[in-house]
């Protein structure tokens, strides 16, 4: 079951949590019957945490995602969050007719934004991003970096507390991701969200995080978690993170060993 954390009649935020995801457990239908995805999942992410979900490939991290965003629902447990999360896919997923600053707007208009304040906000949140002044340019003429930075402008419109991420720079080249890794850190810490991130690759979840969880493979249990301790700013290069990036890694091998994937 998911659920909203209740706030207080003037607004104010009365819960120690951002996310809250209890005995959470995911089954889906197969062949031979009912295949457990996720087991007896307990994680909570406070306000203002930055938590990345690092695991194998089909270990469900991403189902833990989309769990979390409302999207499907658990077999078993419950979730809670503080609001609706806001969440940005591995792909843009922006209207392709409409222009960056349209698209940023549709989330606006969503919300229940009056019209009038809606462009005067898509132009703040393309500043926020560092794309001012691409408002009006159609998505075919933005890079794949700029994408996904309008992609993030139209997550921030959402004016949700925590921001669910499922691998967003998977696709760009290393220079791009990079450069997006800055940018993102840089905004999670102006903006004061929440953030629960999926990604497969190491380097990029200690770089980011202030929490590392690392679920086991299939099923996704939760193996071990690590409190990245590294002063911001980072880079994917400091020795610090290539240290713990090591660590992790070690502990990730011998969870694919254990269950038996190459």
């Amino acid at each position: 079951m998911a659920t909203t954390l209740a706030k207080a009649a003037d607004g104010a935020d009365t819960t120690e949590y951002a996310a809250r995801i209890e005995h959470v457990s995911k089954s889906f239908a197969g062949p031979a019957g009912p295949q457990l995805v996720l087991d007896d999942i307990n994680l909570d992410v406070a306000p203002g945490e930055f938590v990345t979900l690092l695991g194998a490939s089909g270990c469900g991290k991403s189902t833990l995602l989309n769990l979390v965003a409302g999207l499907d629902k658990p077999s078993a447990g419950s979730i809670a969050t503080n609001g609706r999360p806001a969440l940005m896919f591995q792909e843009h997923a922006l209207f392709p007719w409409l222009t960056a600053g349209k698209n940023i707007e549709l989330a606006l208009k969503l919300r229940g934004v009056p019209k009038a304040a809606r462009r005067e906000r898509a132009e703040e949140l393309l500043e926020l991003v560092r794309l001012k002044g691409a408002y009006g340019k159609r998505v075919h003429e933005l890079s794949g970096g700029m994408r996904q930075r309008v992609a993030m402008a139209r997550a921030l419109a959402q004016d949700s507390q925590i921001l669910l991420m499922d691998e967003p720079f998977a696709a760009l080249d290393a220079i791009t991701r990079d450069v997006l890794h800055d940018e993102l850190t840089r905004i999670w810490r102006e903006t004061g969200l929440s953030v629960l991130f999926v990604t497969h690759n190491v380097r990029e979840a200690v770089r980011l995080a202030q929490r590392v969880v690392l679920l086991s493979s299939r099923p996704g249990r939760i193996a071990r978690e690590w409190r990245v301790d590294i002063p911001q700013p980072r880079r994917i290069e400091d020795a610090p993170v290539a240290e713990l990036s090591i660590e992790i890694t070690e502990e990730l091998r011998g969870e694919i060993r254990r269950h038996g994937q190459h």
